[in-house]
């Protein structure tokens, strides 16, 4: 994310795209209309940059040779600094005020307080995690409803009404929470989707498939965790960097051969090093001298449906 910061004070500071009026049919205005100063030519030219990217949907030519992130991560971070700037009251004005709104819309958001349902590691690259809601970070945002029906579910296990308690649970499992049972209390839970960022583990019915999917449970079951997420995926998975009591788990994962670095989504070149001393070791999946990739698998198995 440093870098897409980087990039994107850079871009403030290059040749703005062709395009340099904003919305207004007959009365359209160049971009410093909505606030720019025409003194700030490097803010102007980042706002010109976001107007582009809204007309065209195309990011900065060029942006990927600095990120490492995917196409798609790079559209969603300008969908959401163009709506900021839009809605931004003032625009920035300066390269200071533009670095800012870059900074907090960017953000990556931190998970941490994590509890981790082993049942619920679905392969080797992705689990099912909760988070308390006693978290400061999560309890604002749990709805009023789902508060309410895990008090009433506490007093209907209490009375013994265990189908009004079932029903309530049914009501906070649908509302993406759960409740976790620790030290003999139940914990109102927040449940994350976690697809881990960079790499692409052997699916369970692959060689290796069980293999990764048990290594990445015996990794991060019990264990401290933090999580970066950096994305949301089309099935609605947080993808983000995974560290278990500080370690890199993508590296782990790795380093054993049990995954891939999944290099249409993700160009960090540490990734790529992590792979070739797995490779070059002959060890995991690397011990068959072609092994089959998870995204041709899965494209294979679409395709003969």
């Amino acid at each position: 994310m440093g870098n897409a910061l980087r990039l994107l004070y850079g871009q403030c500071c290059g040749e703005p795209p062709t395009t340099t009026t904003a919305h207004g049919g007959a009365g359209d205005q160049p971009l410093g209309h909505h606030g720019v100063s025409s003194s700030s030519v490097g803010v102007s030219a980042l706002a010109q940059h976001l107007y582009h990217f809204e007309i065209t949907s195309q990011v900065p030519e060029g942006l990927s040779k600095h990120v490492s992130s995917s196409k798609k991560a790079q559209s969603n971070w300008y969908k959401k600094l163009s709506k900021a700037w839009r809605e931004s009251k003032p625009p920035p004005k300066t390269p200071e005020e533009a670095s800012r709104l870059v900074i907090r819309i960017l953000h990556t958001r931190q998970i941490a307080d994590i509890q981790v349902d082993p049942r619920a590691v679905a392969d080797g690259d992705g689990a099912t995690v909760y988070v308390s809601t006693s978290d400061t970070r999560e309890s604002s945002r749990v709805p009023p409803e789902i508060q309410m029906a895990a008090v009433e579910r506490n007093e209907a296990r209490a009375q013994r009404n265990f189908t009004k308690a079932d029903k309530l649970l049914k009501q906070i499992k649908d509302a993406g929470y759960g409740v976790l049972h620790i030290n003999n209390e139940e914990i109102l839970a927040r449940k994350y989707r976690i697809r881990l960022r960079g790499i692409d583990a052997p699916e369970n019915a692959m060689p290796y498939g069980k293999e990764a999917k048990d290594e990445l449970v015996r990794i991060i079951d019990g264990k401290c965790l933090k999580i970066l997420i950096f994305d949301e995926d089309q099935y609605g998975r947080f993808v983000g960097d995974m560290y278990c009591n500080g370690i890199f788990v993508q590296k782990l994962m790795l380093k054993k051969g049990l995954a891939w670095h999944y290099t249409a989504y993700d160009k960090r070149p540490e990734l790529a090093k992590w792979e070739k001393s797995a490779r070059d070791k002959r060890i995991g999946l690397w011990a068959s001298s072609n092994p089959e990739m998870p995204w041709e698998w899965r494209k294979n198995r679409r395709e003969n449906r």
